[in-house]
């Protein structure tokens, strides 16, 4: 008895076995805690079996979706609401400390107004950190261009995704600068 031919080999196309070899396997996992790019604790999402098995489960970072693991989904969204909430009221609590706060940076300028350096992100960020130990991250300051002139500046801070805050720096010159400028 002969084996059945596809069409698809008459019209030089794949044999249709040759496509579930093709097809990458996917797997269902329920995630522990929130991971970038992918999901949040108690969200149900489709990877790749590789993924799952080298990564996802070893670390403890999802459980396979199985019918028994879906019924303790409830548990994890509690644990998921319990977490959103928490980081709600910190990021609230960190905004109304920054917008008391006041900074104050150093940039040198030479004659003619020139700036010699800048004032980034990541200094802005270390400059609020030593004064408040909050831990921000250079990415949540929203700074279009390196600040290069003197004055006062309204920085945005995202905090949350439902937070925004303000950071208002003043970008002074060295003391030393302005009197060896007036002496010359």
């Amino acid at each position: 008895m002969s084996r059945p031919v596809s069409d698809s080999v008459f019209y030089g196309g794949k044999p249709e076995w040759k496509n579930t070899w093709l097809a990458m396997a996917t797997l269902e996992v329920i995630l522990k805690e929130k991971i970038d790019g992918l999901g949040a604790e108690a969200d149900v999402v489709k990877v790749k079996r590789g993924f799952a098995r080298n990564f996802l489960l070893p670390q403890d970072r999802a459980y396979e979706a199985t019918p028994a693991n879906l019924r303790h989904l409830e548990q994890l969204k509690e644990a998921r609401a319990k977490r959103e909430a928490e980081e709600l009221a910190d990021a609230e609590n960190s905004a109304t400390k920054l917008k008391k706060l006041r900074l104050s940076a150093e940039l040198s300028i030479g004659q003619g107004g020139k700036a010699f350096g800048s004032i980034t992100t990541s200094d802005i960020a270390d400059l609020v950190n030593d004064k408040t130990k909050l831990g921000i991250d250079r990415h949540q300051l929203v700074l279009d261009k390196p600040i290069k002139t003197l004055g006062s500046y309204d920085i945005p801070v995202k905090l949350h995704p439902d937070v925004d805050a303000t950071v208002t720096i003043r970008v002074k010159a060295p003391e030393g600068e302005e009197s060896e400028e007036s002496e010359d």
